[in-house]
């Protein structure tokens, strides 16, 4: 049975056919009441909070109303009980969202699953907690969404956490180091962008640019981010926005030539749920995301999951749902059988549910929110033990919880958008990148190598190209290198100052410019005279202006020498002098006790001790049994020290 409850701002037209029966049927169901707060065992209520109107919301719906019909008609779970869903319209908002939750905790529900928007789930956490009311999110994928703060959040789908790992892993596979990220500026797009500094970090990469907009950011706003992201040096572009605006960030890209050769879009799962709910792809929409790499969950390919994609493809052949499969609608399907299976044990052990009074909310005077009608799920710290417990095999694969309440086995597809999305790989947690999928890889015993691992097919870049992109370029609006050069009074052979810092000559100067011009890519720099050419400059002080990032480089004759480089790092000796050392020269002398030199007068008389200790031993060894340890003592000494 399922019930829902829109805000006056949802459009009748909005709901399917089979979405208006079962809300008929919902309202005809009323809920009874035994005593004060007990529900009937017959009905159990259950909450779902998400925005209809979305990408997730359209997807979500269908795949609640699908896993309502399907626990009510098993015989095997609640036996007698029938599961009624409650679902209310967030309508994309923080208050909205935070109003429903409190109308949906009127109706003594004993689960709430959703909301979708991590922001939401945020606020709404903290009243579930105090209700007892355990909150099963399919789509809140906020890392910062922790259970050590919010007791009663259970996750069932994947943090962005291991999303932005694979991120780190691709950008670590094709050589890159920065990459600037495009987020929308709220909880989900600050806390991916945080777990994804922290998974490059470990790679030894960066963010180097993070460019966020706001939420409700119209086409003015996201093309002044992008002409300020197309002026930094990174080509290799993070995103990571929300689902129904998402698109015109490539859209605007695309008018602005930021979709051509040497670019790098890397979209997280937000683009890949934006296609799968296309029913009719748009051949235009494609052309817009050519090159792009897209992340998608991976759901492992099953026979309850192609029989669930035929019934959901009946519906939207029948005009009973508006939107396609995607990942999220999936997770929304075993989230509502995790609840019952959930309930299903809670019951059986013998637990009723109830509902008591919470004494610290009362009506307050001329208050019209009713407070007082909020109650505490008696049972709901049991219930929540039961929900961790959740251990079966849905249409996502295995769901079942970690120590820290994450689902086990994160993994995800890559796309390579062309025509259409064209898988050219997988990762996985557990076997990072790679061309297997992974529920395969997982029954095998870990590989050390990391060949298999970090394979992935053939790539069709931005402007339809193979060739890996650079990954970066010289910003437009970058400063020159500055090259400080020692205005010399003497031994102008190594730098010699026509005219100006711009006409520059000698050996140094050279090597420099040849050097400079051996690289792939032009190198702007300027030359900055240190000195007034009367007389030669105090080199140490050229060696700390580069410590102090007064100067980027320094050229010129600048010997290597200790001080300095313990605060700098010089090239190697292009002159033929290489690396020496410079010592004090000592005058030498020659006598007939040179061979006492090696030795210092302490050393020579222990040396002299040892032998007589050596031959003071053997004469007090040898003297019994050897005579020729006898005789006079004159006689014994001489043979001792002999």
């Amino acid at each position: 049975m399922l019930s829902h409850v829109a805000s006056k701002t949802m459009m009748a037209g909005m709901l399917s056919p089979l979405f208006v029966i079962w809300f008929l049927a919902g309202l005809g169901g009323a809920v009874g009441e035994i005593g004060d707060g007990t529900t009937e065992p017959g009905t159990v209520n259950v909450g779902a909070l998400f925005t209809f109107n979305s990408t997730i919301g359209r997807a979500a719906m269908v795949g609640i109303e699908l896993a309502i019909e399907d626990v009510n008609a098993d015989s095997t779970i609640l036996a007698g009980t029938r599961l009624n869903v409650i679902a209310q319209d967030t309508n994309c908002s923080g208050f909205v969202g935070t109003i429903e939750a409190l109308q949906l905790m009127e109706k003594k529900v004993v689960a709430v699953v959703g909301p979708q928007s991590s922001g939401i789930g945020h606020v709404i956490s903290h009243v579930v907690t105090e209700l007892h009311v355990p909150l099963l999110s399919f789509a809140a994928t906020d890392p910062t969404l922790s259970p050590l703060e919010h007791p009663y959040f259970i996750r069932t789908t994947h943090s962005d956490h291991f999303q932005m790992n694979a991120i780190a892993d691709l950008v670590e596979h094709f050589g890159w180091r920065e990459v600037t990220a495009i987020f929308v500026d709220d909880d989900y797009g600050r806390g991916g962008v945080i777990a994804l500094g922290d998974a490059l970090a470990e790679k030894r990469s960066r963010i180097s640019y993070k460019a966020g907009f706001p939420p409700n950011a119209g086409p003015t706003a996201i093309s002044d981010l992008l002409v300020r992201v197309n002026l930094m040096e990174s080509r290799v572009f993070v995103v990571h926005v929300n689902p129904d605006t998402g698109m015109n960030v490539f859209s605007l890209a695309k008018n602005m030539g930021m979709m051509a050769t040497g670019y790098v879009w890397i979209a997280t799962d937000w683009l890949a749920s934006t296609l799968d709910s296309v029913v009719q792809p748009d051949p235009s929409a494609m052309s817009l995301l050519q090159g792009a790499i897209v992340l998608r969950h991976h759901t492992p390919d099953s026979a309850p999951k192609r029989r669930f994609t035929a019934r959901w493809n009946a519906m939207l052949r029948a005009g009973n749902a508006s939107s396609g499969l995607n990942s999220y609608g999936l997770y929304a399907y075993d989230s509502l059988w995790a609840v019952a299976r959930a309930i299903d044990r809670f019951l059986s052990a013998g637990n009723t549910i109830n509902f008591s009074a919470d004494p610290r909310l009362h009506e307050a005077n001329g208050s019209t929110l009713h407070l007082s009608t909020l109650r505490i799920f008696d049972g709901g710290e049991s219930l929540l033990r039961q929900l961790l417990l959740t251990n079966f095999t849905g249409l996502t694969g295995q769901i079942e919880f970690d120590s820290e309440r994450n689902l086990i086995g994160p993994s995800y597809d890559i796309l390579n958008i062309g025509g259409g999305p064209r898988l050219i790989g997988y990762w996985s947690n557990y076997s990072g990148l790679s061309v297997t999928a992974p529920e395969i890889l997982h029954r095998q015993p870990p590989n050390g190598s990391t060949t298999r691992q970090q394979q992935l097919f053939g790539v069709v870049w931005p402007g339809e190209t193979t060739a890996q992109p650079r990954g970066w370029v010289f910003p437009n609006d970058g400063k020159p290198l500055r090259i400080g050069v020692p205005n010399r009074a003497s031994f102008r052979e190594f730098v010699t100052n026509n005219s100006n810092s711009d006409d520059l000559g000698g050996f140094c100067i050279d090597v420099f410019n040849a050097a400079i011009k051996l690289l792939p890519y032009p190198v702007p720099c300027s030359f900055v005279l240190i000195g007034d050419g009367s007389k030669n400059p105090n080199y140490d002080e050229i060696v700390n202006m580069v410590a102090r990032n007064e100067l980027d480089a320094a050229v010129g004759d600048i010997a290597i020498v200790r001080n300095r480089i313990k605060i700098v790092d010089f090239t190697q000796p292009y002159t033929e002098s290489g690396l020496v050392i410079v010592t004090r020269v000592r005058g030498s002398s020659s006598s007939a006790w040179a061979f006492l030199r090696p030795f210092t007068l302490e050393m020579w008389c222990a040396t002299g001790a040892f032998f007589l200790l050596v031959g003071a031993a053997v004469w007090i060894l040898e003297h019994r049994e050897n005579p020729e340890f006898r005789g006079t003592p004159k006689q014994q000494i001489a043979t001792m020290f002999w």
